[in-house]
């Protein structure tokens, strides 16, 4: 899970939103009609944002705020369309469900949709969203102070000495903002009620059932429809899979990275110490984890002022986050290599740029909400302290954080739903994909996954490191067995394993 995972800053960032209601951006719309389903008709005008295929028409479903109220006040979900290639081959409309908490999709039928093949584009309209709470659907906002938006407080960074007293005032700060200024709103956004606003957006296009991508903390959500509404899907990709059940108390998707930093760390150190690389960090690969070890606790002790970062300086652990953000893709081990040979010789690289404050702060109220309206989490300190000491000890490349303190140990509010279920029952129309080696949804949560799920699901599974498996970190064989499951229905006969 972007979701808080890396998507919580990257993903909305890409998307240039600007936070609002969707308003239509032109008199010329097309409207079309939601045959049979009871919906109104929509009415699609061109799309803001740069760099957006000219194809590509935005327009906004209404939904109630509470679905226990469905006649009381409505909010605006923002959809996205670029229409099949081929009307002559058209199956439907595939739902391309983004990660996060705190990610859109809004662009993707511009963006990763423009990488399925050609048979797959024909067969499908390529649908975008912005879940409920994201701009520019009807946004949350709250007002949180600069420090509280720092990489190394959304993810909950104990203090060098393990403690986690700072991690429990930033979750009351947090908390306390978000009550007062996210509005009525904030207590509404779930996985749950995601799921419930993808079906009112499949009958608002007038489709009896939808295909679906879901990556990431978008399988979440796709398993969340998949448990309300079964026999509405027509084929289904799971790509990057989280644990069954990532948001319960144990909060197993937080903890799913201390196996994921472990499961990559060998990869990287392969890299870092291959001959001719330019940002060769040891002889061998043996050397490179206790280097990084060294280095981090160095700059527990010692951190470099980093003017322009958040925070200005460079200590351990950002170190530590940076490390996870780099093994989303083997393609970022670079930005970790220069940090390291940069702070070996006490100085800071620039400082990286961010988002546009006011999409970070919209990016992290959608998560915490999601994550806090989700499930309960503990209040009490001493769960945390007991949970971070065994954590350090067994896993000191995320020192602690994974089994910390996040903003919902405060959160004001208690889960007006239990967490999704995940079971057996219903067509089995899933493909899912997974690499071996992925620091954010391992490949231990998705077994898990796997399983809960039966005979609905098999499961690719690549030989590769990295998230996003279909269609970017994986395998060739894997993108084949997906994409021809898109374009045909046929799945491999049994789990597939791609080298």
């Amino acid at each position: 899970m972007k979701q808080m995972t890396k998507g919580l800053a990257l993903i909305a960032a890409a998307s240039g939103v600007v936070l609002g209601v969707l308003t239509p951006l032109s008199a010329s719309a097309t409207t079309s009609t939601a045959a049979g389903s009871g919906a109104p008709a929509l009415k699609w005008t061109k799309c803001a944002g740069s760099g957006v295929d000219p194809r590509q028409r935005c327009a906004t479903v209404a939904v109630p705020m509470d679905y226990a109220d469905p006649d009381g006040p409505k909010i605006g979900i923002a959809v996205s369309r670029i229409r099949s290639e081929n009307p002559g081959a058209r199956r439907g409309a595939l739902l391309l469900v983004p990660g996060g908490p705190g990610g859109d999709s809004m662009n993707d039928p511009s963006g990763k949709g423009q990488k399925l093949p050609k048979k797959v584009r024909d067969a499908y309209d390529l649908i975008g969203f912005a879940p409920r709470g994201m701009a520019p659907s009807t946004a949350v906002d709250c007002g949180l102070e600069h420090r509280d938006l720092a990489r190394t407080t959304l993810l909950p960074w104990p203090a060098a000495d393990g403690s986690v007293e700072a991690n429990m005032a930033a979750a009351k700060r947090v908390s306390e903002a978000c009550a007062r200024n996210g509005g009525e709103l904030i207590r509404h956004i779930s996985t749950l009620n995601e799921a419930r606003d993808l079906d009112r957006v499949r009958a608002a296009l007038g489709e009896r059932k939808v295909s679906m991508w879901g990556v990431s903390y978008g399988t979440y959500v796709t398993d969340a429809y998949l448990q309300l509404f079964p026999r509405r899907t027509d084929r289904v990709v799971l790509d990057s899979n989280d644990d069954a059940d990532p948001v319960l108390a144990e909060r197993a998707w937080l903890a799913a990275f201390e196996r994921g930093a472990e499961d990559n760390f060998p990869e990287f150190a392969k890299w870092a110490s291959t001959p001719g690389n330019p940002d060769r960090l040891a002889d061998t690969a043996a050397e490179v984890r206790p280097l990084f070890l060294r280095l981090a606790a160095r700059l527990d002790r010692e951190p470099i002022p980093w003017p322009g970062a958040n925070p200005e300086e460079l200590n351990g652990n950002v170190l530590r986050q940076t490390m996870l953000d780099s093994f989303y893709d083997p393609d970022d081990y670079p930005a970790l290599a220069k940090l390291i040979l940069a702070a070996r010789k006490g100085t800071g690289p620039p400082a990286p740029a961010g988002p546009p404050e006011a999409v970070l702060q919209n990016v992290t109220a959608v998560g915490a909400a999601t994550i806090c309206n989700d499930a309960d989490w503990p209040s009490d300190p001493a769960v945390y302290r007991e949970d971070v000491a065994r954590s350090r000890a067994a896993f000191p490349l995320t020192g602690g954080m994974p089994r910390n303190a996040m903003t919902c140990a405060a959160w004001p509010w208690e889960p007006r739903e239990a967490p999704v279920h995940v079971t057996d029952r219903g067509p089995a129309d899933i493909l899912m994909v997974q690499n071996e080696r992925d620091v954010a949804t391992p490949l231990s949560g998705a077994l898990k996954l796997r399983a809960a799920l039966g005979r609905r699901a098999v499961m690719v599974l690549n030989d590769s490191t990295g998230h996003d498996a279909y269609l970017g970190n994986g395998t060739a064989c894997g993108d084949a067995a997906v994409s021809r499951f898109l374009a045909t229905g046929k799945r491999p006969a049994e789990d597939l394993h791609c080298e």
